[in-house]
């Protein structure tokens, strides 16, 4: 029995112009087909019936036990393909929306080291990848229908801070956290080969997000050699720029801002950083106090001492990931300020627009010695014992002083410098080593040098000294792969290290800076994400004490002492 549309169907194929058509359409397919097979656009067998099994285990080429890695597995035609069922998967979205699960913002996934994936039968590209200090594979995988794939590849090292006492961290990511995430997120962490993951709950001035469940040691999830801990994007403003709170016991935001009817107080940094470290915690600025017109919020506080760190690396920024300007700025005035770096995970790629932010692509590493706990970690940042990396190693002594030390000599004495670097001849090969004191540089060498190659970079200087300066060193890699340390901070008889030949400049500088503000502020602002003129009174106060801390530089340190 045929249905209507049976009948229908055969009556109309009989007429010569559908035929026609038909057999016209089938041909075009057939061309079609035939100029992509010839242009290498798409395999024909990619596309044939039939699937086949990859069965895939990575492994530490040193232990032979299973590794968290980051995995990229794209089809011919670029495409990734769907995570397996046990991708360690991680809500993750920009302002806390749930943007993905268990796919990153390119396509890839993290594995614990082992997973299967059910592929269309074709050639496949796959990277493996695991933070810097492991060597990055990439492979052509050919599936064949009704076939099982198995591989074991071996990740290694080209070098292992840890065994010398360094751990790396990102500061700046930004996952929501409850106690249940916290396994999946240290397997994140692990597959870019960080010890320690900082999850930011960030705020603005309406509201939170990305919460963390527990704050100081509460809020540590430590298994082995890797650690979670909390802290706080918050405050965060247009006007003044964002703020990063490391390692403190609480939360600390003033209640309710939006609802307040006069001066909110959220531009009040400074009362923020006050609390956190009576909360045993750090303070410091993101983005390298870049956007945002971080430098105004940064000349408010460094100059009245209420900043730890400066969040020295970091892809946001254009031009980046390394930006000086305003480190070496507050530096020549003679304030310590240590170096650290994150990642902004889920904003910030190597490339404006980038479609590929990742946890610790910029890093910072901390010297902890023999034991790594959160407090000895939270110690070593707070003593300046770091460098920021986007892959190269760069140590530094000064007379056996590492970064963040102080050392105090007499006028006349020689310092004796030492810095290397340690990059890798196809992943990070070193181009050259730089020692900066006082923002120039006073030594290097490169690699097309005699006895130094892309793998090793060393310097070894004496420097007379009879006045205060600090030094720090530096090193560029391949595009955009560069490291620089907290400097050592070296006084003559007790005296400070702020530089002589720019004091002037960078004083002017800084009333510049809080003249931008002052004028910021003196209108009201229609913009939802301009208010910083309901604080006016509050930062009006603000900058007349940091005028005042100008000025008493000025008169103190002015005759070049």
């Amino acid at each position: 029995m045929r249905t209507g549309a049976e009948s229908t169907w055969r009556v109309t194929w009989r007429k010569p112009f559908v035929r026609r058509l038909a057999l016209l359409g089938a041909l075009l397919l057939i061309v079609a087909g035939s100029m992509l097979l010839k242009s290498g656009t798409i395999a024909f067998w990619q596309v044939a019936s039939g699937t086949g099994r990859l069965v895939m285990t990575i492994v530490d080429d040193t232990t032979g036990v299973s590794t968290p890695v980051r995995i990229r597995l794209t089809n011919a035609q670029g495409e990734p393909v769907v995570p397996p069922d046990n991708a360690l998967a991680v809500m993750w979205g920009r302002f806390d929306a749930a943007e993905n699960f268990a796919s990153l913002p390119n396509g890839d996934f993290y594995t614990e080291g082992a997973f299967e994936l059910t592929l269309p039968a074709g050639i496949y590209q796959l990277r493996i990848s695991k933070g810097y200090e492991y060597l990055e594979q990439e492979h052509e995988v050919v599936i064949a229908a009704d076939e099982e794939v198995l591989e074991t590849y071996r990740m290694a090292r080209w070098v292992d801070m840890p065994s010398r006492g360094w751990v790396s961290a990102d500061d700046h990511i930004h996952l929501r956290r409850s106690p249940r995430d916290n396994p999946a997120i240290l397997g994140w962490i692990a597959a870019e080969d960080l010890q320690v993951g900082t999850l930011l709950q960030m705020g603005d001035f309406w509201a939170t997000y990305y919460s963390q469940y527990a704050w100081g040691l509460d809020g540590v999830y430590h298994v082995e050699d890797r650690l979670l801990a909390s802290g706080q994007e918050d405050p965060r403003t247009h006007e003044r720029g964002h703020t990063i709170s490391l390692a403190a016991d609480d939360f600390v935001r003033l209640e309710d801002p939006a609802l307040s009817q006069g001066p909110s107080g959220y531009y009040y940094y400074d009362q923020v950083f006050d609390r956190i470290h009576e909360l045993g915690g750090m303070t410091g600025y993101a983005h390298q106090a870049v956007t945002f017109h971080g430098y105004r919020g940064l000349t408010l506080d460094v100059l009245r001492d209420k900043v730890d760190f400066l969040e020295l690396l970091q892809f946001c920024a254009a031009d980046g990931p390394l930006h000086t300007d305003h480190y070496y700025h507050f530096l020549n005035l003679g304030f310590e300020l240590t170096a650290t770096a994150g990642s902004d995970f889920p904003w910030c790629g190597r490339s404006p627009n980038s479609a590929d932010p990742r946890i610790g692509d910029a890093r910072f590493y901390a010297y902890v010695g023999d034991e790594f706990t959160f407090e000895t970690w939270r110690e070593s940042v707070r003593d300046g014992h770091t460098f920021v990396t986007s892959g190269p190693i760069v140590e530094l002594t000064v007379n056996e002083a590492m970064p963040g030390d102080r050392v105090d000599i007499e006028s006349g004495s020689a310092l004796r410098i030492t810095a290397r670097a340690q990059g890798h001849a196809t992943q990070i090969p070193l181009e050259e080593l730089e020692i900066v004191a006082h923002g120039v540089v006073i030594e290097s060498v490169s690699a097309r040098d005699p006895n130094q190659s892309s793998e090793r970079l060393a310097v070894t200087m004496s420097l007379p000294v009879d006045h205060g300066v600090w030094i720090a060193a530096r090193t560029r890699a391949g595009p955009t792969q560069i490291a620089h340390s907290t400097p050592v901070y070296v006084t003559v008889s007790g005296s400070g290290f702020h530089s002589p030949d720019t004091l002037e400049e960078y004083l002017d500088l800084s009333g510049q800076y809080l003249d931008e503000l002052q004028e910021e502020i003196a209108q009201p602002n229609d913009s939802l994400d301009h208010l910083a003129w309901r604080d006016r009174d509050g930062l009006e106060e603000q900058i007349a004490e940091t005028r005042e801390v100008i000025a008493k530089l000025r008169r103190e340190l002015g005759d070049g002492e």
